[in-house]
């Protein structure tokens, strides 16, 4: 039968058609398509985007791909209309061999997010294969004395197709001895053979040459043909016979060299030579066959020479011949099967693919970190792998498909608690014993800005003594992110706001980088005693955080302010004070009194009163009052006193050193009279008074110490609690305040109040400390020094009325 191109093109057209037939399902997460082999490239396979629920403007910046283990680029994808074509030639054979089914398994992966769809392909078979013989003469020869319906098995033609493509028919041309015999095997496969219908006569006919064709039943038929050369010969007429024409075996793979697989047996009815038999494989036997297998020609002993794979063939099929020593020969023939039993001889075997690493730490959960596939080249139960990760892990698996998995996340990441995991991957088949494998893979997780820069405790306190030289270093902060890389680079600021009238960077400044404070001025303890301010710090992330700390700064008092002079008058500023004093004053009589005051605080501005020595050395009859600035008679006056006497008194702090002021009293000595009288009586009920408020405000000055005391010890005891470690110095080298009250005998010799200025966040400056002159009443806190001329004014008209 001749097949002509028409019919092939005839063919082609009809696989085409079935093709705008393809239609495709959706199951178990998988698309369903079918192409014929040796489509022409670009033959239309299916919608594939839009059977997959995307959308054509996504699958380029989804990246979207098509990925085909083993199979090439076969099938391929235009992106700008989603359509799957085919890309280049199918050869179902050549993929799939003589299986009953054949497709071509494709993942489609797209990205943003990670997904995977599985789309089957199905190759459906055409008849483009005429059936071959193994050879194309086949040799017979037949002793003349055969009887008829003596059958002479031949071999068979293959068809590389499948389905009824590959069903063959035979013929044979026409002859009046011989007729075709076909019959199908157990294994469905069909066994032909001559049937000698008339009997031989070699010296008539030596030869007999015949055609036989096989035919397959495909649309348009194809035919394959092999010259039958029969040789008639004489003599020995009985063949040996086995006693069955088929046996079936069954073995374990990976069975040992030299194990007997079956002994066959053959008779032979003749006697002598032509009775004996020896064994061997048919010489159409193919290599495979007898690299594996070995026949003993005596025992008929089929043992095993190679070693058996399961995965590589599963059935044997050998033609064994049992030939006689007569002359001529004669043989008979029988088929083995052997079938190959599956031992579970295969590890699985696993594949990452797709790893999206590193994975951020606030990565959403069900987040795709890989892809995994397993195989197991074992059959049955052997070949089925089930999947486990190491425990304590917050990732799992997810099957997504037979033997395929997705790596997700499961629980939540905190880099800075753990930064890596090996997770290792195992498969294990269900064989006994089963047989597993491993795979690790170290998941990465990246860093995000969750962690703010945190200070080692909220607030610090810092000493800095006054008058230091500008930018000195008085502190340094420092603050830790946990995060990594930019998320952890801290910089340091100063949260600005205005102190009083000037903004806060006009004191002090913080390095960006090392977190050391400096002061930009020198400070000033009558100005500004307490300095409270917050350092931010901050990190580099996006977006960036951060945190603040409070300083607070304390100005140490420096003795750098003299005693200061009240005057004695409103007017102006200082002058000497000038007094009238009776003659008949009594000793320890207050004639005058000196006041001053100092800027300064502490031992700094505890004023105390010396009287200078005459000239000449001589004894004055007056001194002054260590602490009080009285000035008294030691005796009574006389009139060898000199009418005129002029007092210097020495005014000195007890800083270190200590600063002096000096003051003049002019006292004018005048005979008793009527006037002086009234005077001195006047003086004595204002010295009364005064005795009485001296003793007030030594009760006051002790209350004023017994709480000043209870303050300071608060103090020291809340920053040692705070301060873990002391804070460190600057080059103005802070030291510890000092904390000075007067005896019970002694008392404050001044007349100061102070308004201490406290610099904080809100709220407006406040009073921490009044002292009150020993000889007034108290008086309303003053805002600033300009009160203090108020305050001298009022003492010194008070004084005045003792003249």
């Amino acid at each position: 039968m001749v097949i002509t191109s028409e019919g092939r093109l005839r063919s082609r057209c009809l696989m085409l058609s079935l093709l705008l037939l393809a239609a495709w399902e959706a199951g178990s997460g998988q698309v369903h398509y079918s192409v014929p082999e040796e489509a022409k490239h670009g033959t239309f396979v299916g919608r594939i985007a839009q059977d997959l629920g995307l959308e054509l403007a996504e699958l380029v910046p989804r990246l979207f791909r098509v990925a085909s283990k083993g199979r090439g680029d076969l099938l391929e994808v235009n992106l700008q209309n989603g359509i799957l074509f085919v890309n280049s030639r199918i050869d179902r054979e050549e993929l799939c061999g003589r299986s009953a089914e054949c497709s071509i398994h494709l993942e489609v992966i797209v990205d943003r997010p990670l997904q995977v769809f599985h789309v089957e392909v199905e190759v459906k078979d055409i008849n483009d294969n005429p059936p071959v013989f193994p050879v194309k003469e086949q040799r017979v020869l037949i002793y003349e004395s055969r009887l008829p319906d003596s059958l002479f098995p031949l071999e068979g033609a293959s068809d590389a197709d499948v389905g009824s493509n590959s069903i063959l028919t035979y013929r044979l041309t026409s002859n009046e001895n011989f007729a075709l015999d076909v019959k199908t095997n157990s294994d469905d496969s069909t066994q032909i053979g001559l049937v000698l219908r008339k009997s031989l006569d070699r010296e008539e006919v030596p030869e007999h040459n015949l055609l036989l064709m096989a035919t397959d039943q495909g649309k348009p038929e194809l035919t394959g043909t092999v010259q039958l050369l029969i040789t008639v010969l004489d003599v020995n007429d009985n063949a040996p016979s086995f006693g069955q024409s088929e046996y079936e075996v069954k073995i374990f793979e990976n069975s040992d060299n030299g194990t007997i697989v079956i002994r066959v047996n053959a008779s032979d009815r003749d006697e002598g030579a032509n009775g004996e038999i020896s064994y061997s494989f048919n010489n159409l036997v193919p290599a495979t066959i007898s690299n594996q297998f070995r026949i003993d020609a005596n025992t008929g002993e089929i043992v095993i020479r190679g070693n058996l794979d399961f995965e590589n063939m599963n059935l044997y099929k050998i033609r064994i011949e049992a030939t006689d020593k007569g002359h001529p020969p004669m043989a008979g023939h029988c088929t083995v099967l052997v079938k190959v039993l599956d031992k579970n001889d295969n590890v699985p075997q696993i594949a990452l693919t797709s790893l999206s690493l590193p994975v951020r730490e606030d990565a959403q959960f069900g987040t795709v970190i890989a892809l995994i596939s397993v195989s197991d080249l074992d059959s049955g139960p052997n070949g089925q792998v089930t999947c486990s990760l190491t425990p304590y892990v917050p990732f799992k698996l997810v099957s997504t498909f037979k033997n395929y998995y997705s790596l997700v996340l499961d629980s939540t990441l905190d880099r800075e608690n753990v930064a890596n995991y090996e997770v290792v991957v195992t498969a294990r088949d269900g064989g006994s014993p089963s047989l597993s494998a491993t795979a690790s893979m170290s998941v990465e997780v990246a860093d995000v800005n969750d962690n703010a820069p945190a200070f080692a405790q909220p607030e610090y306190t810092v000493f800095v003594k006054e008058n230091n030289p500008p930018g000195c270093h008085i502190f340094t902060v420092s603050a830790r992110d946990a995060d990594a890389q930019e998320n952890a680079l801290v910089s340091y600021s100063l949260v600005e706001r205005r102190v009083g009238e000037r903004a806060l960077s006009s004191y002090v400044s913080v390095h960006a980088e090392s977190g050391k404070v400096y002061a930009l001025q020198p400070l000033d303890h009558e100005e500004l005693d307490l300095l409270q301010f917050q350092v931010s710090a901050r990190d580099a992330g996006v977006p960036p955080l951060g945190s603040n700390v409070t300083l607070q700064v304390f100005v140490l008092d420096e003795n750098d302010n003299a005693p200061a002079l009240l005057p004695p008058g409103s007017g102006g500023g200082p002058s000497a004070l000038s007094q009238v004093v009776s003659r008949s004053v009594s000793a320890g009589h207050v004639v005058a009194k000196v006041r001053a005051v100092d800027a300064d605080s502490g031992y700094n501005a505890w004023l105390s009163y010396e009287l200078q020595l005459a000239a000449g050395g001589a004894r004055s009859p007056f001194r002054v009052g260590l602490y009080t600035g009285e000035i008294s008679t030691t005796r009574a006056l006389d009139e060898a006193d000199a009418p005129r006497q002029r007092l210097l008194v020495l005014v000195k702090d007890h800083g270190e050193p200590a600063l002096t002021a000096t003051a003049t009293v002019l006292l004018s000595l005048e005979d008793s009279g009527q006037a002086p009288k009234a005077s001195s009586r006047g003086l004595s009920g204002a010295a009364g008074t005064e005795t009485v408020l001296v003793d007030v405000n030594v009760y006051l000055i002790i209350a004023i110490c017994a709480v000043s005391s209870l303050l300071v010890l608060t103090l020291l005891l809340y920053t040692a609690l705070r301060c873990s470690a002391p804070p460190s110095e600057g080059a103005c080298g802070p030291v510890k305040p000092r904390l000075v009250c007067s005896s019970a005998v002694a008392s404050w010799s001044y007349s100061q109040e102070r308004r201490q200025r406290v610099c904080s966040e809100e709220g407006p400056p406040k009073t921490d400390l009044m002292a009150f002159s020993p000889s007034l009443p108290a008086c309303p806190v003053v805002a600033d020094m300009g009160e203090h001329q108020d305050l001298k004014d009022d003492s010194l008209s008070k004084v005045s009325e003792f003249s």
